[in-house]
C-alpha cells in the first residue's frame, strides 16, 4: 500500500533534520507568579499592597524649626533630641497644639484616592508625646493639649466607615519615660518602663477597634521584652500583623531600610516604608517642595519596584501641628492614584513575578496578563523578556494601541516606539494565553545527569535585638533543570551543612526532610522528574525558628542523576 507523500515529506524531515516528537514539545515552565504566605492572616495584610503612612505629632507643630531657626540635622519628628530641647520647653509646645484643621474624612479619602488600602499613623514617637488618650500619663493630646479630644478614635473610626484597615505605629524609644538622647535610638528598655509600654499597647489594642498592622519602631529590647510585646498584641488583635521592629526576630513582616528596594530576591513577607522627602518624615516647614512630575516619577517607580518584588509599600505624610495635609504631599497623591487608575491590574491586586529586575524595569502579573513596567525606555527600540514559557497572544502599550512582537527561543521581543505614551511611568500589557509561566536563567538542561552550581538564592534579614545588628541572610537554595525523558533521579549535595539541623529537600512537588549530615554527600530520593518541564530543586530549613533564620548550608554543586536501582532514603 502506498503511503501518502506528505507522510513521506515528514517522515524524511524528522529523520534528516533529528528532531523527534518529544522535542518538538516545548518546556513547561515553573509558575512565574510570587504567592502570598500559607499563613491566611498574613496574606490579608500582604494583599493590602499599599498603604499611607502618617507622621503626626507635637513635632508638626515645630515644623522643623527651633526658636527661629531652621534644625538641618535630623528627622524632623525627632526635633527634641536634635535640637536639645528641654522637657518643659517641649512641653510648652503641647499647650498650643490646636489641630483645627484635622480632617479624617478628608485623610481617608485621600488615601483611597491615592490607591492606598491601609493607613498607619504615630500614636507616640521617640518623643514620648501619646496621641491619643492613655490613663498611662497625662502627657497626651486629651490632657495636655487644648485640643482635648482623641484624634486616633476618629482617624480609626473613619478608616472603619471608609473600608480602609487602620494600624498603629508605636516607638519603644521614649524620651519622657526615661531614655537618653541617643543619635541611633538604640536604647535598651529597662525593667521600670515595661509596664507603661505593656499598658499603652494594650490601650491601643483594645479600644480602637480591628488594628491591621502594628508598627514598632527603634530601641533595644532583650527577646524576653520583644516576645512579650508581640505576644500581647496578637492576644488581644490577632488578625495585626507585626513588624520586625519588634526586634529579635518576634515580627510577622520584615521592615526593611527608609526607602529600600532591595536588589535581590527576598522570600517572606516583607515591606518598604517611604517617605516623600528622604530628610524627614514629620512636618518641615522649610522643606523644598518643586518638580512635582519627578516627584510622583520617583514614587511611582518605588511602588512599581516593591510591588513587583512581593513587598508591601507604606507611603508617608506628614501634616501640619493643625492637622492639614501639605498641598505638595496631597499632590503627589493625587499623580500616583491618576497613573493607578490609567492601568487598572498593573499594580493593584496584581502579583510579584519571579523575573526579578530587569535592565528596563519590573514585571507583574494579574490573571492572563503580564504587566512590563519600563522604567528605562529602550533606545534600540527593542525590549526583550527572557524565559517566558506561556504562550503570547498579544502586547499592547497599556492606555495605547498594539505593538509588534515575536519570540526569540523562550524570550519575548517588543518593539517599542521612539517615546512611550505615559511619561510617568509606560506600561506594556502582555495578553497570555493561559496561566503565567516561566524558564528561570539558571536552569540547566541534561539528560542522565546535572550539575547545579549557579544557584538561586533565597534571601531574608534577621537581628539580633536592634537596628544596627539587621543583617541579609541565606534561606534558601535553589537550582533548577530539564530533562527530555520522566525518569527517577536521585540528589546529592555537595559543600557542607549543620549536621543535626533537619532540612527540607524538594525536587519539583516531592520532598524529603533529612538531617545535615545526612544531607552533604549522600544520594537522596529517589524523585521523579518530568520530561520537557523545569524542575525546581531547593534546600531549606524544616523548621525555621523565624522567616529569616540563616539556612546554616554552604552548596557547591547540586548533583541530579538518574537514580540507581536501591536509592538511600534518609529517614524524614
Amino acid at each position: 500500500m502506498r503511503r501518502p507523500l506528505v507522510a513521506l515529506l515528514l517522515t524524511f524531515s524528522l529523520l534528516s533534520t533529528g528532531i523527534s516528537d518529544a522535542a518538538e514539545q516545548p518546556v513547561r515552565g515553573i509558575p512565574g507568579v510570587v504567592e502570598p504566605s500559607a499563613d491566611p492572616e498574613l496574606a490579608a495584610w500582604q494583599r493590602l499592597q499599599f498603604g499611607m503612612f502618617i507622621h503626626w505629632g507635637l513635632y508638626s507643630e515645630l515644623g522643623g524649626v527651633w526658636q527661629g531657626k531652621p534644625v538641618t540635622t535630623g528627622y524632623s519628628e525627632q526635633i527634641q533630641m536634635w535640637a536639645n530641647i528641654s522637657p518643659a520647653d517641649y512641653r510648652e509646645v503641647a499647650g498650643r497644639f490646636q489641630p483645627s484643621r484635622f480632617d479624617p474624612a478628608a485623610i481617608c479619602g485621600l488615601a483611597k484616592r491615592a490607591g492606598m488600602r491601609y493607613i498607619v499613623v504615630t500614636t507616640k514617637h521617640h518623643d514620648g508625646f501619646s496621641m491619643f488618650d492613655t490613663a498611662t500619663t497625662d502627657y497626651d493630646v486629651t490632657d495636655a493639649t487644648p485640643y482635648g479630644r482623641d484624634p486616633l478614635k476618629q482617624l480609626a473610626d473613619e478608616c472603619r466607615g471608609q473600608g480602609l484597615g487602620f494600624g498603629v505605629y508605636f516607638s519603644l524609644v521614649d524620651w519622657h519615660q526615661g531614655h537618653q538622647f541617643d543619635e541611633n535610638n538604640n536604647n535598651p528598655i529597662p525593667p521600670a518602663m515595661e509596664p507603661v509600654i505593656e499598658a499603652q499597647l494594650r490601650e491601643l489594642m483594645t479600644h480602637y477597634g480591628d488594628i491591621t498592622e502594628v508598627w514598632f519602631d527603634m530601641s533595644a529590647p532583650t527577646a524576653a521584652q520583644s516576645r512579650r510585646f508581640a505576644g500581647l498584641v496578637r492576644e488581644l488583635q490577632p488578625r495585626a500583623a507585626i513588624n520586625s521592629r519588634v526586634w529579635n526576630n518576634a515580627g510577622d513582616f520584615r521592615t526593611l531600610g527608609d526607602n529600600e528596594i532591595p536588589s535581590v530576591p527576598l522570600d517572606g513577607a516583607w515591606q518598604t516604608p517611604a517617605s516623600i522627602y528622604h530628610a524627614t518624615w514629620g512636618y518641615r516647614s522649610w522643606q523644598v517642595r518643586d518638580d512635582l512630575p519627578g516627584k510622583i516619577r520617583d514614587l511611582v517607580t518605588g511602588l512599581t519596584g516593591v510591588r513587583a518584588r512581593g513587598g508591601n509599600y507604606l507611603l508617608n505624610i506628614g501634616p501640619r501641628g493643625d492637622g492639614s495635609v501639605v498641598e505638595f504631599e496631597a499632590d503627589v497623591l493625587h499623580g500616583i492614584g491618576d497613573w493607578l487608575a490609567r492601568h487598572p491590574g498593573a499594580v493593584l491586586d496584581a502579583s510579584a513575578t519571579r523575573f526579578g529586575g530587569q535592565p528596563w524595569g519590573e514585571v507583574t502579573a494579574h490573571g492572563s496578563n503580564l504587566f512590563l513596567h519600563v522604567t528605562r525606555w529602550p533606545a534600540s527600540g527593542e525590549l526583550r523578556l527572557p524565559g517566558l514559557a506561556t504562550k503570547v497572544r498579544g502586547v499592547t502599550e497599556d492606555g495605547a494601541g498594539a505593538l509588534n512582537w515575536r519570540m526569540a527561543g523562550d524570550d519575548l521581543v517588543v518593539t517599542v516606539p521612539a517615546k512611550p505614551q505615559d511619561a510617568v511611568l509606560p506600561v506594556l500589557k502582555v495578553d497570555l494565553d493561559g496561566e503565567l509561566r516561566i524558564i528561570p536563567p539558571r536552569t540547566v538542561r541534561g539528560q542522565d545527569r546535572w550539575s547545579l552550581t549557579d544557584l538561586e538564592h533565597g534571601y531574608s534579614y534577621a537581628d539580633s535585638g536592634s537596628y544596627p545588628t539587621t543583617r541579609r541572610t541565606t534561606v534558601r537554595h535553589t537550582g533548577y533543570l530539564v530533562g527530555d525523558r520522566s525518569r527517577p533521579v536521585t540528589l546529592t549535595v555537595r559543600g557542607n551543612a549543620e549536621a543535626a539541623t533537619r532540612y527540607r529537600v524538594t525536587v519539583g512537588d516531592q520532598e524529603r526532610v533529612v538531617t545535615g549530615a545526612d544531607l552533604i554527600g549522600t544520594g537522596i530520593g529517589p524523585f521523579g522528574v518530568l520530561a520537557n518541564a523545569v524542575t525546581p530543586v531547593s534546600i531549606t530549613r524544616a523548621t525555621p525558628a523565624h522567616q529569616g533564620e540563616e539556612l546554616g548550608v554552604n552548596v557547591q554543586e547540586l548533583v541530579v542523576s538518574a537514580a540507581p536501582s536501591a536509592a538511600h532514603h534518609p529517614a524524614g
